[in-house]
Order: structure tokens, then C-alpha cells, then sequence
């Protein structure tokens, strides 16, 4: 019996597939910015500690305040504490935030937190999981959107894509002039220069990082890379790879608002955010980066492309893996971040993923590995 999940998934593939074959045909230096950012992130990832350091005191230099938190609990407390409660907080996806728990732990607190990424936003209205690195909500078709904003906000928006989107924009406008806090994730992290830069198409994420005072990023350390170069780079490709090239907006954030108008001596703040606060999370990664075959599980660039080539994610309708992380790229996630090597086991090794990655992850020999792993905790009678 097919359901909206199936007729959802098919109808992301169908779009998706065939524009990034387009995209890339139509623009080949994609092929070769990929792997100069596979060469950047291995040299971090060589250096992983060193490059955290470098980072947090760029960070420090330009007016901004870093951390390095072990686990998602630290991540959940240094946020408690910045925030605090009874503020309007609102989130451009950051699947690091999901991860860590951060908006149901600032909720808990009395904060009003709105997810403004359009995706997102669905995903929080229906209190359900992410279905996809990059489109959480593809696992909705456009009649039960309609009918979860009719529920949730009072409106029918119709069907019309275009009027989905408008009913949303009109919700989100008023939270974004009025939040207290902004939090955002990074697509990548520049060591040298402490700036964090962000890829985006719907303009949320921009609004989030630059209207309200205080502008919070989290993200993983396997997102820091040499310099701003190689950061940009990995921002081009990750929109490439996701289908959505060009870019409609890309975000570079380097500490707080300043200017340099009065007599060209820079000072802060200016319009935007007079705080600037950047969470580097590790939760498994260092780990992960001491064993030669999961390192290669931390260059992934969260394009999502994986996703649409496998069919084991196809079949399961986008239900794989532990949230935020899907697929085949979140089968090897939910080894890294949550220790459950039982999404591995449902891979059929078809070997897709491992020709459309960007990064060129052997994903199949990874996971491999963690179905190893699991079976070898099993025979020693220490997982169930």
C-alpha cells in the first residue's frame, strides 16, 4: 500500500536527482573544489586539536566568545546559560542543535523557541523527526502540509507551493523583529580567521544571525577547516551536491556587528548582534577521528545526496537511522554520536552512496565496519 511517506520520498527524488547531475555538468569546477576541501579537512582532522585551539582563540580575537564541550549535556548547559529563560529564541537548522537537544531543553526552560527553516518549522508543528540531512520535512507531501498549517496556524494556504511558503513567511516575519536569541549551526568553521559561514536559500538563517542581539552558532568540530578559503568552498559544494546551485544567500559571521565609519577604528556592536558565541561539540567525534576508517565518516559536508541514490533509504520511506541523522551518511552518524551501530545493519551495500559522495566516503566500508562492531559487542554479550 503506498502512503504519503513513499509518494513524498518519490517526489524528492524525482526533483532532486536529476538537478544536481545538472548542476554539476553545468559547472565542473564543482568536481575540483570538492576535493580541495576533502584535502582541508583531512588536514584538520590530522591536527584535530590543534585546529580547535587555533579556532577558539581566532574566535576570542574578533570579539566573540568560544567553547569546546564533550557531550551534548555540556552543550545544553553552556546554552541554558546564555539564554536563560523567557526569551523568544529562534533557530536556523542546525542538525548539531537537534543532536545536542538544545530547543526542547531551552523550551523546558520557558523560552519560546520557533524553528524558522521552512522544513524544520513543519517538522516542529507535527512533533516528528527529520527525514533528511537537508530537507527534514520531504517525507510530507504538499496535501499534508496544507492540512498541518491549517491545524497548527488557523490558515489554509492552499496548494499551491508558492502559498505554502507565503502563510509561513508571514508566521516567522514577526518572530524573527522580535527574538531575543539566535542560534544557527555552521556549514564550515575558518581556524585562521574564527569566522563560521553558513549556506542557505530561504534568507532564515541571515535573519536569525543578524537580528536578534546575541547570535549563538553550534556545531561540530569535524566543521573547522584550515582558513576562510577552504570554508567558502565547503559551503559551494555542499550546495552543489544538495541540488540548490547557486546559492541564494551565503553567510560569512566573524564575531560580533562592528563598524569602522567613526575615524576607521572598528568598534562594536553596530546593527547587528552584540554577542557573538560559537559551541564546538565533540560527542564522539575525536573519538571517531583516532580509528583510520571512521575518520572518513567526519569529512561528510551533510549535502544529502547519499540519500537519494540509496535504495534501502528509498525503500524505508527516509525512516533509517537515529534523528537528525538519515540514511546512509546517518547510519554511520548514529555510530559516531549515539553508539548505536544498529542502523548499519540495513545497509545492502548497493555502493551508490559511495559514487555520488562529494567527498568521496567509502559510506559501504564504513558501515561495514560498524555491523562488525556490533556483532563483536554481541558476541561479548554487551549490547542487546
Amino acid at each position: 500500500m503506498v502512503n504519503d511517506w513513499d509518494i513524498a520520498i518519490k517526489r524528492g527524488v524525482e526533483h532532486n536527482v536529476p538537478r544536481v547531475f545538472k548542476v554539476l555538468r553545468e559547472h565542473p569546477y564543482l568536481e575540483d573544489l570538492a576535493r580541495k576541501v576533502r584535502e582541508g579537512k583531512l588536514e584538520v582532522l590530522s591536527n584535530l586539536d590543534y585546529y580547535i585551539e587555533m579556532t577558539m582563540k581566532s574566535v576570542e580575537r574578533i570579539g566573540g566568545k568560544a567553547y569546546f564541550v564533550e557531550n551534548a549535556e555540556q552543550a545544553r548547559e553552556i546554552v541554558g546559560k546564555i539564554v536563560g529563560n523567557g526569551k523568544r529564541v529562534v533557530m536556523g537548522k542546525s542538525m548539531v542543535a537537534y543532536e545536542t537537544g538544545i530547543r526542547k531543553y531551552l523550551q523546558s526552560l520557558g523560552n519560546e523557541v520557533w524553528e524558522t527553516d521552512l522544513g524544520e518549522l513543519l517538522i516542529q508543528f507535527a512533533d516528528e523527526p527529520p527525514s533528511h540531512i537537508i530537507a527534514p520535512a520531504v517525507h510530507m507531501t504538499r496535501e499534508r502540509i496544507r492540512e498541518l498549517i491549517k491545524e497548527k496556524l488557523g490558515v489554509d494556504p492552499g496548494d499551491k507551493h508558492e502559498d505554502i511558503v507565503k502563510v509561513a513567511r508571514e508566521f516567522l516575519r514577526q518572530k524573527f523583529l522580535t527574538a531575543d536569541i539566535g542560534i544557527t549551526g555552521a556549514n564550515a568553521v575558518a581556524a585562521d580567521a574564527g569566522s563560521i559561514v553558513l549556506v542557505e536559500n530561504e534568507g532564515n538563517i541571515r535573519m536569525s544571525s543578524v537580528v536578534p542581539p546575541v547570535h549563538i552558532s553550534i556545531t561540530g568540530v569535524e566543521k573547522i577547516l584550515p582558513n576562510l578559503e577552504y570554508a567558502i568552498y565547503e559551503a559551494l559544494v555542499q550546495a552543489a551536491y544538495a541540488g540548490l546551485y547557486p546559492p541564494t544567500y551565503i553567510n560569512v559571521t566573524s564575531g560580533p556587528s562592528s563598524t569602522g565609519d567613526v575615524e576607521q577604528k572598528r568598534v562594536s556592536p553596530a546593527h547587528g548582534p552584540k554577542e557573538f558565541h560559537l559551541i564546538l561539540v565533540d560527542n564522539g567525534r575525536r573519538k571517531a577521528n583516532e580509528d583510520p576508517v571512521l575518520r572518513e565518516a567526519l569529512l561528510c559536508i551533510r549535502c544529502g545526496r547519499c540519500h537519494f541514490h540509496c535504495p534501502v533509504y528509498r525503500v524505508l520511506d527516509g525512516k533509517w537511522g537515529d534523528p537528525p541523522y538519515s540514511g546512509p551518511m546517518g547510519a554511520m552518524w548514529s555510530g559516531i554520536v549515539y553508539n548505536d551501530y544498529k542502523p548499519a545493519l540495513l545497509c545492502s551495500h548497493a555502493g551508490n552512496c559511495r559514487e555520488v559522495c562529494p567527498m568521496k566516503i567509502n559510506i559501504p566500508k564504513v558501515l561495514e565496519y560498524l555491523k562488525n562492531k556490533y556483532f563483536s559487542m554481541m558476541r561479548a554479550g554487551t549490547k542487546e
